[in-house]
Protein backbone atom coordinates (compact mmCIF):
# COMPACT_ATOMS: atom_id res chain seq x y z
CA UNK A 1 0.00 0.00 0.00
CA UNK A 2 1.12 3.30 -1.06
CA UNK A 3 0.23 6.42 1.42
CA UNK A 4 -0.47 10.00 -0.51
CA UNK A 5 -0.13 12.97 1.30
CA UNK A 6 -1.51 16.27 -0.92
CA UNK A 7 -3.43 14.21 -3.58
CA UNK A 8 -5.63 17.16 -3.72
CA UNK A 9 -3.07 19.43 -4.90
CA UNK A 10 -1.33 19.40 -8.18
CA UNK A 11 1.28 17.00 -7.65
CA UNK A 12 0.27 14.42 -4.78
CA UNK A 13 -2.63 13.90 -7.51
CA UNK A 14 -0.58 13.37 -10.10
CA UNK A 15 1.27 10.83 -7.66
CA UNK A 16 -1.75 8.76 -6.62
CA UNK A 17 -3.17 8.91 -10.46
CA UNK A 18 -0.17 7.38 -11.88
CA UNK A 19 -0.13 4.69 -9.02
CA UNK A 20 -3.33 3.90 -9.36
CA UNK A 21 -3.17 3.54 -13.14
CA UNK A 22 -0.43 0.80 -12.57
CA UNK A 23 -2.85 -0.70 -10.55
CA UNK A 24 -1.53 -0.35 -7.14
CA UNK A 25 -3.13 0.06 -4.07
CA UNK A 26 -3.19 3.74 -2.74
CA UNK A 27 -4.41 5.62 0.23
CA UNK A 28 -4.86 8.98 0.15
CA UNK A 29 -4.69 11.49 3.29
CA UNK A 30 -6.60 14.43 3.86
CA UNK A 31 -7.99 16.24 6.94
CA UNK A 32 -11.79 16.59 5.43
CA UNK A 33 -13.26 13.20 4.59
CA UNK A 34 -15.16 14.82 2.27
CA UNK A 35 -12.63 15.85 -0.34
CA UNK A 36 -12.07 12.01 -0.13
CA UNK A 37 -15.41 11.02 -1.94
CA UNK A 38 -13.28 11.37 -6.06
CA UNK A 39 -11.01 9.11 -4.20
CA UNK A 40 -12.77 6.14 -3.08
CA UNK A 41 -14.89 6.75 -6.68
CA UNK A 42 -11.63 5.80 -8.44
CA UNK A 43 -10.37 3.20 -5.84
CA UNK A 44 -8.37 4.69 -3.21
CA UNK A 45 -8.52 4.43 0.32
CA UNK A 46 -9.37 7.65 2.39
CA UNK A 47 -7.10 8.46 5.83
CA UNK A 48 -8.33 11.10 7.53
CA UNK A 49 -5.09 12.99 9.57
CA UNK A 50 -4.27 16.46 10.11
CA UNK A 51 -0.23 17.12 9.34
CA UNK A 52 -0.42 19.09 12.68
CA UNK A 53 -1.38 15.82 14.52
CA UNK A 54 1.31 13.80 14.60
CA UNK A 55 -0.40 10.60 16.07
CA UNK A 56 -3.33 10.66 13.15
CA UNK A 57 -1.03 11.26 10.63
CA UNK A 58 1.34 8.17 11.96
CA UNK A 59 -1.53 5.90 12.19
CA UNK A 60 -2.53 7.11 8.59
CA UNK A 61 1.48 6.04 7.48
CA UNK A 62 0.74 2.48 9.47
CA UNK A 63 -1.65 1.61 6.76
CA UNK A 64 0.96 1.47 4.08
CA UNK A 65 4.92 0.41 3.36
CA UNK A 66 5.52 3.68 1.36
CA UNK A 67 4.91 7.54 1.47
CA UNK A 68 4.75 10.31 -0.47
CA UNK A 69 5.49 13.44 1.65
CA UNK A 70 4.65 16.99 0.86
CA UNK A 71 4.79 19.57 3.30
CA UNK A 72 1.29 21.53 2.61
CA UNK A 73 1.88 25.54 1.46
CA UNK A 74 0.54 27.90 4.70
CA UNK A 75 -2.40 30.13 3.97
CA UNK A 76 -0.37 33.08 2.38
CA UNK A 77 -2.31 35.74 5.62
CA UNK A 78 -0.70 33.80 7.72
CA UNK A 79 3.53 33.75 9.19
CA UNK A 80 3.46 30.92 6.35
CA UNK A 81 7.50 29.96 7.14
CA UNK A 82 6.45 29.35 11.05
CA UNK A 83 2.91 27.17 10.20
CA UNK A 84 4.91 25.40 7.40
CA UNK A 85 8.26 24.79 10.16
CA UNK A 86 5.47 23.47 12.38
CA UNK A 87 3.75 21.30 9.58
CA UNK A 88 7.32 19.34 8.91
CA UNK A 89 7.77 18.85 12.29
CA UNK A 90 4.45 16.95 12.31
CA UNK A 91 5.55 15.14 9.69
CA UNK A 92 8.85 13.99 10.71
CA UNK A 93 7.36 12.95 14.45
CA UNK A 94 4.71 10.77 12.29
CA UNK A 95 7.16 9.17 10.16
CA UNK A 96 8.81 8.04 13.20
CA UNK A 97 7.63 4.68 14.69
CA UNK A 98 5.02 4.55 11.18
CA UNK A 99 6.69 1.20 10.21
CA UNK A 100 7.18 2.60 6.69
CA UNK A 101 10.17 1.02 4.42
CA UNK A 102 10.60 4.36 2.40
CA UNK A 103 9.51 7.13 1.65
CA UNK A 104 9.52 10.13 -1.14
CA UNK A 105 9.43 13.63 -0.27
CA UNK A 106 8.44 16.44 -2.35
CA UNK A 107 11.29 19.52 -1.95
CA UNK A 108 13.07 22.27 -3.89
CA UNK A 109 15.98 22.94 -6.08
CA UNK A 110 16.50 26.23 -4.03
CA UNK A 111 16.47 23.79 -0.71
CA UNK A 112 19.25 25.36 1.59
CA UNK A 113 20.03 26.01 5.42
CA UNK A 114 18.61 29.07 6.64
CA UNK A 115 15.94 31.19 8.72
CA UNK A 116 13.07 32.80 7.15
CA UNK A 117 13.47 31.72 3.96
CA UNK A 118 10.46 30.61 2.25
CA UNK A 119 10.20 26.68 0.95
CA UNK A 120 14.11 26.44 0.83
CA UNK A 121 14.66 26.84 4.62
CA UNK A 122 11.57 24.62 5.52
CA UNK A 123 12.59 22.06 2.98
CA UNK A 124 15.72 22.15 3.88
CA UNK A 125 14.57 20.80 7.48
CA UNK A 126 12.28 18.57 6.17
CA UNK A 127 15.73 16.77 3.98
CA UNK A 128 17.62 16.91 6.93
CA UNK A 129 14.94 15.16 9.24
CA UNK A 130 14.67 12.79 6.92
CA UNK A 131 18.13 12.57 6.71
CA UNK A 132 18.27 11.55 10.14
CA UNK A 133 15.73 8.75 10.25
CA UNK A 134 16.82 5.08 9.43
CA UNK A 135 13.81 4.66 6.77
CA UNK A 136 14.96 4.59 2.95
CA UNK A 137 14.13 8.56 1.93
CA UNK A 138 14.34 9.49 -1.89
CA UNK A 139 13.90 13.27 -1.87
CA UNK A 140 13.07 15.19 -5.37
CA UNK A 141 13.85 18.61 -5.31
CA UNK A 142 11.55 20.06 -7.81
CA UNK A 143 12.33 23.13 -10.17
CA UNK A 144 9.87 26.04 -10.82
CA UNK A 145 6.25 24.78 -11.41
CA UNK A 146 4.39 25.41 -14.63
CA UNK A 147 1.16 25.58 -12.25
CA UNK A 148 2.48 28.82 -10.88
CA UNK A 149 1.56 30.22 -14.01
CA UNK A 150 -2.21 29.05 -13.48
CA UNK A 151 -3.11 32.09 -11.33
CA UNK A 152 -1.99 34.49 -14.33
CA UNK A 153 -4.30 32.88 -16.47
CA UNK A 154 -6.79 35.21 -16.46
CA UNK A 155 -5.21 38.60 -15.90
CA UNK A 156 -2.76 38.00 -18.93
CA UNK A 157 -6.04 36.87 -21.05
CA UNK A 158 -7.58 40.71 -19.52
CA UNK A 159 -4.62 42.58 -19.92
CA UNK A 160 -1.99 41.51 -21.76
CA UNK A 161 0.46 41.66 -19.31
CA UNK A 162 2.45 39.12 -17.74
CA UNK A 163 3.89 39.87 -13.76
CA UNK A 164 7.05 38.56 -12.79
CA UNK A 165 9.79 39.18 -10.21
CA UNK A 166 12.54 37.15 -12.07
CA UNK A 167 14.31 39.17 -15.35
CA UNK A 168 12.49 38.78 -18.41
CA UNK A 169 15.45 37.23 -20.43
CA UNK A 170 16.75 34.76 -17.23
CA UNK A 171 16.34 31.13 -18.52
CA UNK A 172 15.10 28.68 -15.08
CA UNK A 173 13.90 25.43 -15.13
CA UNK A 174 10.25 24.26 -14.91
CA UNK A 175 8.40 20.64 -14.71
CA UNK A 176 4.63 20.33 -15.07
CA UNK A 177 3.30 18.57 -12.04
CA UNK A 178 2.13 15.77 -14.13
CA UNK A 179 6.43 14.60 -14.63
CA UNK A 180 6.76 15.80 -10.86
CA UNK A 181 4.17 13.14 -9.95
CA UNK A 182 4.77 10.68 -11.91
CA UNK A 183 8.91 11.11 -11.26
CA UNK A 184 7.69 11.00 -7.43
CA UNK A 185 5.31 7.42 -8.43
CA UNK A 186 8.37 5.65 -10.04
CA UNK A 187 10.63 6.08 -6.78
CA UNK A 188 7.78 4.95 -4.57
CA UNK A 189 7.58 2.18 -6.27
CA UNK A 190 11.92 1.35 -7.24
CA UNK A 191 13.56 -0.53 -4.57
CA UNK A 192 14.75 0.90 -1.02
CA UNK A 193 18.55 1.54 -2.96
CA UNK A 194 17.15 4.11 -4.67
CA UNK A 195 17.57 6.75 -2.27
CA UNK A 196 18.61 10.43 -2.04
CA UNK A 197 18.54 13.61 -4.11
CA UNK A 198 17.44 13.62 -7.69
CA UNK A 199 16.44 17.03 -9.10
CA UNK A 200 13.77 17.03 -11.74
CA UNK A 201 13.50 19.34 -14.96
CA UNK A 202 11.15 19.91 -17.84
CA UNK A 203 12.03 19.44 -21.59
CA UNK A 204 13.53 22.72 -21.74
CA UNK A 205 14.08 25.97 -19.79
CA UNK A 206 12.31 29.10 -20.03
CA UNK A 207 12.74 32.57 -19.33
CA UNK A 208 9.40 35.30 -18.49
CA UNK A 209 9.76 36.35 -22.28
CA UNK A 210 8.74 32.41 -23.69
CA UNK A 211 6.46 32.26 -21.12
CA UNK A 212 4.50 35.42 -22.39
CA UNK A 213 5.32 33.97 -25.64
CA UNK A 214 3.22 30.74 -25.16
CA UNK A 215 0.61 32.59 -23.69
CA UNK A 216 0.33 35.25 -26.36
CA UNK A 217 -0.24 31.71 -28.44
CA UNK A 218 -2.64 29.99 -26.40
CA UNK A 219 -4.66 33.33 -26.08
CA UNK A 220 -4.19 34.44 -29.67
CA UNK A 221 -3.10 38.35 -28.45
CA UNK A 222 -0.25 39.77 -27.29
CA UNK A 223 1.30 39.50 -23.98
CA UNK A 224 4.25 41.77 -22.85
CA UNK A 225 6.38 40.88 -19.89
CA UNK A 226 5.89 43.51 -16.72
CA UNK A 227 9.18 42.65 -14.12
CA UNK A 228 8.58 44.24 -10.47
CA UNK A 229 11.98 45.62 -9.26
CA UNK A 230 13.63 43.67 -6.43
CA UNK A 231 12.87 46.65 -4.29
CA UNK A 232 9.26 46.54 -4.31
CA UNK A 233 9.06 42.50 -3.86
CA UNK A 234 8.13 43.01 -0.20
CA UNK A 235 5.08 45.03 -1.51
CA UNK A 236 4.17 43.40 -4.28
CA UNK A 237 3.87 40.19 -2.10
CA UNK A 238 1.54 42.84 0.29
CA UNK A 239 -0.50 44.03 -2.35
CA UNK A 240 -1.29 40.00 -3.50
CA UNK A 241 -2.51 39.56 0.15
CA UNK A 242 0.52 38.20 1.75
CA UNK A 243 0.73 39.04 5.20
CA UNK A 244 3.84 40.97 6.25
CA UNK A 245 5.91 38.00 7.42
CA UNK A 246 4.86 35.88 4.36
CA UNK A 247 5.75 38.78 2.24
CA UNK A 248 9.64 38.69 3.77
CA UNK A 249 9.71 35.27 3.58
CA UNK A 250 8.85 34.98 -0.20
CA UNK A 251 10.85 37.82 -1.01
CA UNK A 252 14.36 36.24 0.39
CA UNK A 253 13.34 32.79 -1.29
CA UNK A 254 13.28 35.19 -4.81
CA UNK A 255 16.35 36.57 -3.54
CA UNK A 256 18.11 33.90 -3.08
CA UNK A 257 17.10 32.00 -5.92
CA UNK A 258 18.16 34.13 -8.00
CA UNK A 259 20.85 35.45 -6.33
CA UNK A 260 22.32 31.42 -6.26
CA UNK A 261 21.17 30.22 -9.34
CA UNK A 262 20.32 27.59 -11.17
CA UNK A 263 23.25 25.72 -12.91
CA UNK A 264 24.21 23.46 -9.92
CA UNK A 265 21.19 21.06 -10.63
CA UNK A 266 22.92 17.88 -11.62
CA UNK A 267 21.76 15.16 -13.59
CA UNK A 268 18.16 16.07 -13.21
CA UNK A 269 15.45 13.56 -14.25
CA UNK A 270 13.73 14.91 -17.50
CA UNK A 271 10.32 15.51 -17.91
CA UNK A 272 8.18 15.50 -21.05
CA UNK A 273 5.52 17.77 -20.63
CA UNK A 274 6.26 21.19 -22.23
CA UNK A 275 5.18 25.06 -21.18
CA UNK A 276 3.56 25.18 -24.64
CA UNK A 277 1.22 21.95 -23.84
CA UNK A 278 0.73 22.59 -20.39
CA UNK A 279 -0.68 26.19 -21.44
CA UNK A 280 -2.54 24.96 -23.56
CA UNK A 281 -4.32 23.22 -21.80
CA UNK A 282 -5.04 25.38 -18.85
CA UNK A 283 -6.39 27.97 -21.36
CA UNK A 284 -8.21 25.10 -22.74
CA UNK A 285 -10.18 24.78 -19.23
CA UNK A 286 -11.19 27.68 -18.84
Amino acid sequence: MFVIMGANGHVGSAVAKTLLDRAQPVTIVTHNRDRGDRWRGVGAEVAVADVNDADSLRRAFARGRRAFLLNPPADIKTDTDAVERASVAGILAAVEGSGLEKVVAESTAGAQPGERVGDSSVLWELEEGLRRQPIAAAINRAPFYMSNWDEQLEPVRKSGKLATMLPADLKLPMAAPDDLGRFAAERLMSGLDDVGIRYIEGPSRYAPSDVAAVFAKALQRPVEVEVTPRDQWRSAYRTLGFSEPAADAYARMTEAALDRGFDNIVDPLQGSITLEDYIASRACER
